[in-house]
């Protein structure tokens, strides 16, 4: 029997994205050998080499159907509706369907170049809406806990897939099991039925292993992330001690959310049914998207479709207008938000303000770097967006007028509709200068403290923000600073870092232009104060706090042990939660 056209057409996408999961699963499981042998530097390759291999396949899939098929069937839309309809009935009983619908939509949008986003064409909404589907298959392991909390957590330690063993066990259960009765609420601590609760595969993402689940019991519940490391200065030197260690416990709903933040790397992690294994994150953590979630355990293609769902049922409820995003106006970029939604939208504009001396490609380069980098907890995640779509009474006169004054050849009107050909999204902050107009003098400590810090671990990371002012910051619901804005970032190793010369004779130092030599690369730590802020007390502030940040010797030791090839530890949770803190690692 011949088979027609279209069914060749969605068996060769399949067959695609097979080879897509094959590797993927292969890059993933070897995570437990790369943490077992502290192989860093490997792990930071092997997340760089995941992210790039979705377009990679994808590139190679159109390829294929590119040379099987003829132009006009691969462009006949009425090819593509019967090829959805074989698709879907040949992902029927996988357990990764959403993530193939997703593969299926990119070979799409690669065809059509974004245009024509039909659900008769593609998946804009799942094959399975709405569909209850349940696998069967058990994610979680527990354990009856019967009042002893230390043989719990020994039991969840010793029962996990680790090949290294614990250098002392019992001292990190019983430190944790202290930590649990004296902060688990006391409905979980005494109840008779309080039970510990784990996901069977362990989440890797650079030096650290964790084991994620959750503890019931008395009719309450609260998550559970365990951090597992390896013995300080594991990795570095040869007779180290390649042994493990409980690192803290955690269990507050908000300090898991900055785990599994959209400001850190994906996670290496087994995930047998995709669906079910973000549907039990999201218990732990409700206020999470599930796009987020997605993307946080290595999805992030998917993520991105989850987003554009949410982003139209939202869009549907016709609750707010998009409006230009608050804050100073960007130089590059031209910003946008929709308010009930939480996310900003960024266009690169036309033409840069004098000062910004880079191309459109220079900026999206940027981007891709950042996309393919560790972000440690300081760098907003982005997804990318071509041809977005959305009716012009969506946007306020205001916001509409700027886009189009500013960034004319990228956004442009269609009838009734606003066509945007390429932009990016983010997760809404607030940014930093605002947040300090407004907040009370402690809090401006603590926030001018996390901002020095958010540069100190870009900086661990081999980052370097370029440009540091505030307005290009912003300040999370948990009050972290992120850096947002990335038109002039370079890798830390790319900087020159000086000290400013001593001046020859006073008249020197008085001229209005510099009495040494500036290269391209040059940087000088000690102009940072008035080039950060205007205002001489906050100045005065983040010296106090950050006094480092102003010597060249602090950047130039930095980029000395990256040159060394030392992977820096930057752990997502405070100094002071770890059971066996070192004040010199830079950690949250």
């Amino acid at each position: 029997m011949k088979l027609s056209p279209a069914y060749r057409l969605a068996a060769t996408i399949l067959h695609g994205f097979d080879e897509y999961r094959a590797r993927f699963k292969d890059i993933t499981q070897d995570a437990s050998r790369r943490f077992r042998d502290a192989a860093w530097r490997e792990a930071q390759q092997a997340s760089a080499e995941r992210i790039n291999l979705y377009e990679e396949k994808v590139g190679d899939t159109l390829g294929r159907l590119k040379r099987t098929f003829h132009h006009d069937v691969l462009t006949h839309c009425e090819c593509w509706r019967e090829a959805r309809i074989h698709y879907a009935d040949l992902i029927n009983q996988r357990l990764d369907y959403e993530l193939s619908e997703t593969f299926f939509n990119s070979l799409f949008c690669s065809i059509f170049h974004h245009r024509h986003i039909r659900n008769d064409w593609m998946f804009v909404y799942s094959s399975r809406e709405g569909a209850a589907h349940h696998s069967g298959i058990e994610l979680c392991r527990r354990q009856p806990v019967n009042g002893d909390w230390q043989a719990a957590l020994r039991w969840a330690l010793e029962e996990a897939p680790f090949e290294n063993p614990f250098t002392d066990i019992d001292r990190d259960t019983q430190l944790g099991a202290e930590f649990l009765e004296a902060n688990l609420p006391e409905a979980i601590v005494h109840a008779d039925d309080a039970e510990m609760e784990l996901l069977k595969n362990v989440f890797y993402r650079n030096k650290g292993a964790y084991l994620v689940g959750r503890i019931y019991g008395g009719g309450e519940q609260v998550p559970l992330v365990l951090p597992v490391l390896h013995g300080e200065g594991f990795g570095e030197q040869e007779d180290a001690d390649p042994r493990l260690h409980l690192d803290t416990v955690l269990i507050e709903s908000d300090e898991v959310s900055i785990i599994f933040s959209f400001t850190r790397a994906y996670f290496q992690v087994e995930v047998p049914v995709p669906g079910e294994f973000v549907a039990y994150l999201q218990e732990l953590m409700p206020q999470k998207p599930a796009g987020e979630l997605y993307a946080s355990i290595g999805f992030f293609k998917h993520g991105k479709t989850e987003f554009f769902r949410a982003l139209n049922r939202q869009v549907a409820k016709r609750e707010d207008q998009f409006i230009i995003a608050p804050g100073v106006r960007g130089m590059v970029m031209a910003v946008f938000v929709l308010p009930s939604f939480r996310t900003v939208f960024k266009i690169i504009k036309d033409k840069f303000d004098p000062t910004k001396e880079m191309s459109r490609e220079n900026v999206r380069e940027k981007y891709r770097l950042v996309k393919r980098h560790d972000r440690v907890g300081r760098m907003a995640d982005t997804q990318e967006f071509s041809n977005f779509i959305a009716r012009q009474d969506h946007f306020s006169p205001e916001c509409l007028e700027h886009l189009l004054e500013v960034c004319p050849s990228t956004v442009y009107l269609r009838d009734d509709k606003v066509i945007i050909k390429h932009c990016y999204t983010e997760r809404m902050m607030t940014p930093l200068n605002i947040y300090l107009e407004e907040c009370s003098e402690k809090e401006k400590v603590t926030i001018l403290k996390d901002y020095g810090n958010a540069i100190k671990q870009l900086a661990a990371a081999n980052i370097f923000p370029g440009d540091m002012l505030l307005k290009n910051f912003g300040v999370t619901r948990h009050g972290r600073v992120i850096f947002y804005d990335y038109d002039e970032i370079c890798y830390l190793t790319e900087c020159n870092f000086r000290h400013i010369p001593e001046p020859l004779y006073p008249e020197q130092e008085m001229s209005s232009e510099p009495w040494y030599s500036v290269g391209p690369n040059d940087i000088f730590p000690e102009e940072f104060g008035p080039f950060l802020f205007a205002n001489v007390q906050l100045r005065k502030l983040f010296y106090q706090l950050h006094p480092e940040l102003f010597d060249a010797d602090y950047w130039q030791g930095l980029q000395q042990a990256i040159l060394d090839g030392r992977v820096i530890d930057v752990y997502p949770y405070r100094n002071k939660q770890r059971f066996a803190g070192s004040a010199g690692q830079l950690v949250y």
